[in-house]
């Protein structure tokens, strides 16, 4: 499971190191893609195939669906950790979700999210958690 709250920051070059508890769990070979919220998503290869499956099974004739699918494979990419534990973070996925200097990495259970350190404190603050706790209820979520 990902879990932490990580800040690093992403060089000129577009690299980016990852966290070495992150590390660990993320295999050889791993999946950089857009996130929701306009973050990047990085998934190990055994959940991204579980969400390929999943998008896979979504039907071509949904406009929604085609649009949902593209969103997460069209800026896809395989990546591999270099020898100082960094990664290539593509200039159109840099561009997406407006990393320059100062990223943060979160662990989300299944992925890691990698966002500008502006975006995560506009997403970070929390204000309505407990209007938020009150809807997981109808989730099945019970604190």
């Amino acid at each position: 499971m990902f879990m932490g709250e990580y800040s690093h920051s992403i060089d000129t070059k577009g690299r980016l190191i990852i966290p070495a508890k992150f590390r660990e769990l993320l295999g050889e070979e791993f999946v950089l893609t857009k996130g929701l919220d306009g973050c990047l998503s990085i998934y190990p290869m055994d959940e991204w195939k579980a969400f390929e499956e999943k998008l896979k099974a979504l039907p071509l004739t949904n406009k929604n669906a085609r649009t949902f699918s593209r969103f997460f494979v069209a800026g896809a990419t395989v990546c591999e950790l270099d020898k100082q534990g960094r990664i290539l973070v593509p200039a159109t996925l840099r561009e997406f979700a407006g990393l320059e200097k100062d990223v943060v990495l979160t662990g989300n259970i299944t992925r890691i999210e990698i966002w500008s350190k502006t975006k995560w404190m506009e997403n970070s603050s929390y204000d309505d958690m407990d209007a938020i706790a009150e809807g997981m209820q109808d989730m099945g979520i019970v604190i």
